[in-house]
């Protein structure tokens, strides 16, 4: 019997990470999943019935047979685990390790340093301080999407070979929000062209689909 899957997923979101995780375990012969959309805009993540699945109040959360699981890294090791034909991390232990180390640093230090530029409202109080940390974390994002292009140029054709990987849709999703940190995707063509590679991938492209968001949301100002 195959476990029953939820998704608690936003438009855009890092949620695009398992998403497209479970939409390639799909594809590899795996069970389907249902998507629950989390208006995010509209608060439904401060719900009690939300905040009962994930006190922390953000998406994603995987739900399976019923028992809710949060964390985007847990999410993804539990889903390679469970379902290695999709081949969404390396089997070898070593590389396997440095995968989870890349996929890891995408997470608790990439994210968090756009969540800076995004809501510099947590994090300072009067407007000078929260424009200069915008600023100062505006600029080390760069850096960062610098870095994960670097990286880029050793994809063959994709992060880990030919299938999607939760690599590819997280490299997607930083590239993205770099639009509204003020990076033009033009500005790192290396980058740009190994995200339109994954893009064209049958599991990223149906969750594109699915959230309908586009890669490029910059606007110059």
């Amino acid at each position: 019997m195959q476990a029953m899957l939820q998704l608690y997923f936003s438009p855009g979101a890092c949620s695009f990470v398992p998403h497209v995780g479970l939409e390639a375990i799909k594809a590899a012969g795996g069970p389907d999943f249902e998507p629950r959309l989390v208006k995010l805009h509209k608060g439904e993540q401060k719900t009690p019935e939300y905040l009962a699945l994930n006190p922390n109040g953000q998406v994603p959360v995987l739900v399976v047979d019923g028992k809710p699981l949060n964390q985007i890294v847990a999410i993804c090791d539990t889903l390679d685990r469970s379902f290695p034909a999709a081949g969404l991390l390396p089997g070898e232990p070593w590389a396997r390790a440095q995968a989870l180390s890349q996929l890891a640093w995408m997470n608790n230090t990439v994210h968090p340093t756009f969540n800076h530029v995004f809501m510099p409202e947590r994090y300072a109080d009067s407007d000078a301080a929260r424009a200069e940390l915008k600023a100062r974390a505006a600029k080390a994002y760069r850096a960062q999407l610098e870095r994960i292009q670097d990286w880029c140029a050793a994809a063959a054709p994709l992060w880990l070979g030919a299938k999607a990987s939760f690599h590819d849709a997280y490299a997607f999703t930083l590239l993205r929000w770099g639009g509204f940190a003020g990076v033009d995707p033009a500005s790192l063509p290396g980058y740009r062209a190994y995200v339109e590679r994954v893009m064209q991938a049958a599991p990223v492209a149906a969750a594109l689909e699915r959230e309908r968001i586009k890669l490029d949301t910059y606007r110059a100002a």
